[in-house]
């Protein structure tokens, strides 16, 4: 298929519109074809600039809160003392199940957001002529390879006898904390395995597996850092990758 084709479906393949097959077939075209990497890195570039200039203008949670006050004072003062029993309680109702739905919607916001970011990120790696810093299936050179580059140690699996393979390593930024971004390789299909600090988080939770931008996600918490899975590969292959990775010492 000449590029020109490719070309047109490249804006498609970074919002994760294209379906599974498509977005399979474009991304091996992607690994052998440096013009078309370059332009979907341009893209993946210029929507995180986008939305990063987007978050700039995003009303803060006080200003809500004040927002949302201002208008129970102003019911209060025009209302009598017997619709004071009736109204109030029914506002304050109201405002607990509207905040209450606004903190569920706006966590659900922040972990597709996240997803989002993440999936840039695995796209521009897969795009780059450099994709990881750090060139070896030694997990011995890799681990080694981030001390003194990222504020926290982690663990690498034992890979000899499963299917994947371990490509290398980079250090990598979201939210302007920096972490570890690892490649793995399993049939010729590349996984971001992404490592993050997250204070206060000690014991295991296991979010997933989710799909999200036409890629399949996994994520937990574990000895204050945060995983991530990323790949388009299938959820077994994920989970499995998963489990090595919390059982690694």
């Amino acid at each position: 298929m000449p590029c020109e084709v490719w070309t047109e479906k490249l804006d498609a393949y970074v919002d994760g519109e294209l379906s599974l097959p498509e977005s399979n077939a474009l991304a091996d075209h992607l690994r052998g074809c440096v013009g078309c990497a370059a332009e979907a890195l341009e893209r993946v570039q210029l929507k995180r600039s986008v939305a990063l200039a987007g978050k700039r203008y995003e009303p803060s949670t006080d200003f809500r809160s004040s927002i949302a006050k201002s208008l129970i004072q102003k019911s209060e003062r025009g209302l009598g003392f017997f619709w004071k029993i009736l109204v109030v309680p029914a506002l304050l109702t109201l405002v607990f199940v509207v905040g209450l739905n606004f903190y569920l919607g706006r966590a659900k916001a922040e972990r597709q957001h996240v997803y989002s970011e993440l999936a840039d990120l695995h796209v521009a790696t897969l795009a780059s002529t450099t994709p990881v810093d750090v060139v070896s299936t030694d997990r011995h050179t890799v681990k080694p390879w981030f001390e003194g580059k990222i504020p926290f140690t982690f663990n690498l699996p034992e890979l000899q006898g499963t299917d994947f393979s371990l490509v290398g390593g980079r250090v990598t930024y979201l939210s302007q904390v920096s972490g570890a971004h690892l490649i793995y390789r399993i049939r010729k299909h590349e996984i971001s395995v992404f490592i993050f600090p997250v204070p206060n988080a000690s014991n295991t939770t296991i979010s997933g597996p989710v799909q999200a931008r036409s890629f399949n996600f996994e994520d937990w918490t574990h000895n204050g850092l945060r995983y991530f899975v990323v790949g388009d590969v299938g959820a077994n292959d994920m989970e499995t990758l998963g489990k090595l990775l919390r059982d690694a010492k």
